[in-house]
């Protein structure tokens, strides 16, 4: 049952991607991947501008296309908004960047995956090349949690790609975010004797504790912000597996990925963008809005136009926050 069954809906589309650049990876991940494509009611897609849809950890961007109890998938939720007209036309492409650990980052890892460079790339080319949409000044990308850094880092490496980004509760200010983790996982390990032996247990099944995930999680930032390919999964983590002290030559190799340190080397990136979008939940449960709220700092003492917004709830189903983000997305594109 659609949310709204009295409106129009738009058509989707699967496209498969055998990947050149995924082939290879030390996950073992397949290489072939599926980009769902949504198009508008009354479209082909020609001219319309695109947004890229990178979902948060645990998910892969197909799964926004699936039914939702009590609510709004995204197609319906564009449906809607195109509907009442607060929402430009779009082409919207949901990517799967899943991964065997879990979820993605959306950048390029010796033991993740070149996932920033596919999505930069083959991914376009593929959706591109079908439905004519996009191209130079007319491509964002969005997201929440892992989604959100992956926009918000995109904006700063990949200005030249994309012309405007959302970032909603993504991950930054690492120290508050990662780091009160390390203790978990180190219990993990423990218990099942090398990170190797947790995450094969994971995947053995037939069930895992629901602590479990936020270790796996651990594990997967680890692998792609430190990797470490001669490590089983590529992961090493930056603290003693003893003590939890922290090796502070490996946590500045994570720090060099915080959204919150790189904006000091990318303000004419950010600068160039079309748009910039972010925001928080002002009771975030991983205190992710201490790090939006030193981003926006850092922003405004450099002269990066951005909105910024904090709201009212936690980092769960807060997908209602779209209904702000791809009307800006879309108004800063056809500007």
């Amino acid at each position: 049952m659609r949310a709204h069954s009295d409106i129009p809906a738009g058509t989707l589309h699967r496209l498969p991607v055998a990947s050149k650049i995924l082939q290879n990876n030390m996950l073992g991940d397949t290489a072939t991947r599926e980009i769902v494509v949504y198009i508008p009611n009354g479209h082909t897609g020609k001219d319309l501008p695109l947004l890229v849809d990178l979902v948060g950890f645990t998910s892969g961007g197909p799964a926004h296309v699936n039914w939702k109890n009590f609510g709004e998938n995204v197609p319906e939720r564009l449906d809607r908004l195109i509907h009442e007209g607060t929402l430009r036309p779009v082409a919207v492409a949901f990517p799967d960047c899943f991964t065997k650990l879990g979820g993605n980052q959306y950048i390029d890892s010796a033991a993740m995956g070149p996932w920033a460079t596919f999505l930069t790339t083959e991914m376009l080319d593929a959706v591109e090349s079908r439905f004519d949409c996009g191209g130079a000044g007319k491509r964002a990308c969005f997201g929440k949690s892992s989604g959100g850094y992956g926009s918000l880092v995109h904006a700063m490496l990949h200005a030249d790609v994309w012309s405007a980004a959302a970032c909603h509760s993504g991950d930054m200010a690492f120290e508050l975010c990662y780091l009160p983790e390390m203790p978990s996982a180190l219990r993990a390990i423990k218990r099942k004797g090398s990170i190797g032996a947790f995450i094969d247990d994971f995947h053995a099944g037939p069930k895992y504790p629901g602590s479990s995930m936020h270790d796996l999680m651990t594990f997967a930032m680890a692998a792609t912000y430190d990797p470490d390919p001669s490590a089983p999964y590529g992961v090493r983590l930056p603290v003693d597996l003893q003590t939890c002290e922290l090796d502070e030559a490996l946590w500045a190799n994570w720090l060099a990925w915080d959204p919150v340190v790189m904006a000091d080397k990318h303000t004419d990136a950010l600068k160039s963008l079309k748009g910039l979008w972010i925001d928080c939940g002002t009771i975030d449960q991983y205190n992710l809005v201490y790090g939006a709220r030193r981003m926006t700092r850092k922003l405004n003492e450099a002269g990066v136009d951005h909105v910024y917004e904090e709201f009212e709830d936690t980092h769960s189903s807060v997908d209602y926050r779209m209904d702000k983000s791809l009307p800006f997305l879309a108004n800063a594109l056809l500007s």
